[in-house]
């Protein structure tokens, strides 16, 4: 059976490296007969205001609706993003805040601090773009974005984590360096593909 993967481009601006990389791993998890579905954020129109979960939330958009809709369809999920003030762009984390809600993404319990991680079963991977070379990023900042990805995102709601990638720094490299990247990202799309689901937890 074909893997189901998600591709998200979550970079504001169209024509990003972030948008060339999810195109590399679409291509190699393509070449493994993968099933792809895939939304760039420079594409995605929503409102990013956000006051809360609860009553009166507005209802989600047809581009946030359709981003919910291809992760419940998912078997496999890639986000790749660029690393702006050690997070991901404003209007990335306006879709998680206002798409990866309760009752999707996770359900806290109402007299306790536990929840239940709603998207278990389904595996995913990152890949972060820096002008801070990782290896700064990781012993100077301790990687928050990296963290973030794979704590307070992808475990936070039961999916598993395959890898996370951060590649820098993009303001020096050079053209044989990005294409390196490129090479590296397609090798990772064709291994989720192939990747069988049944050890995720």
């Amino acid at each position: 059976m074909a893997k189901r993967i998600f591709i998200w481009a979550a970079h504001p601006k169209a024509g990003s490296l972030s948008e060339g990389l999810a195109d590399a791993y679409a291509a190699g998890a393509r070449q493994k007969g993968a099933e792809i579905r895939r939304m760039n954020l420079s594409e995605m129109s929503f409102d990013m205001a956000f006051e809360g979960y609860g009553e009166g939330a507005a209802a989600l958009e047809p581009d946030l609706d359709a981003w919910q809709k291809a992760i419940a369809w998912a078997d496999h999920l890639l986000i790749v993003h660029p690393y702006w003030w050690g997070a991901m762009p404003a209007k990335a984390k306006a879709v998680l805040d206002r798409a990866l809600a309760p009752g999707f993404g996770f359900n806290y319990h109402s007299k306790t601090v536990a929840w239940d991680k709603l998207l278990k079963g389904k595996t995913a991977d990152a890949i972060i773009t820096s002008d801070t070379p990782p290896l700064v990023d990781r012993f100077i900042y301790n990687k928050p974005a990296r963290r973030v990805i794979k704590n307070q995102v992808f475990d936070f709601c039961g999916i598993k984590t395959n890898k996370v990638v951060q590649f820098g720094s993009v303001k020096t490299a050079s053209a044989k360096k990005i294409g390196n990247w490129v090479y590296a990202v397609e090798k990772m799309g064709a291994n989720a593909a192939g990747n069988d689901l049944r050890g995720a937890k």
